[in-house]
This record gives structure tokens, C-alpha cells and sequence, in this order.
């Protein structure tokens, strides 16, 4: 597999994580068919005295505005992250 093909988005369902600092933004496919793809996307802060980070926000949006979100907090400075909850 070259660079190039490892940085495309894939094509079936699988959940992602980005952190920044200790927020963590989680993507997670709930609806996956050839012509209709929706993610739920999690938002939670990690507090240093919890195990579990604080849930601060959930919403769903399409596979394309997932990537798009995606695109924009990795040139902001996010990286992809382990499953924090």
C-alpha cells in the first residue's frame, strides 16, 4: 500500500478519534448504505481526577461534512488517538 492510499478515508464504516489538548472528538458510523452515510460525532473533554473524559456533545452528520470536520481538525493541530471511552 502506498502513503497516498493509507491517507484516503475508508470506504467502509470504522470509528475514528482525534485529541487536541484534552478535548477528544470521537467519529463513529451509525448508518452506513451505498447511497445514504451518516456519523455520529461525539465530543468530550478529558479531566485529569476521571477515568472517563466528560460526554459534552453528540450530533450526526453526513460521511462527506465527517471528512470535511475531520480535514479541518487535523489542520488545526488534532491527532488521531486510541478509543478514549
Amino acid at each position: 500500500m502506498t502513503v497516498a492510499a493509507s491517507r484516503r478515508p475508508p470506504l467502509s464504516p470504522k470509528e475514528g478519534w482525534l485529541i487536541h489538548g484534552r478535548q477528544v472528538l470521537r467519529f463513529r458510523p451509525t448508518r452506513w448504505e451505498r447511497t445514504y452515510q451518516r456519523l455520529e460525532i461525539t465530543t468530550g473533554e478529558l479531566l485529569p481526577d476521571q477515568e472517563i473524559p466528560l460526554l459534552k456533545s453528540r450530533r450526526e452528520l453526513s460521511r462527506a461534512e465527517a471528512l470535511k470536520l475531520w480535514g479541518e481538525k487535523r489542520k488545526a493541530g488534532w491527532a488521531p488517538c486510541s478509543p478514549q471511552w
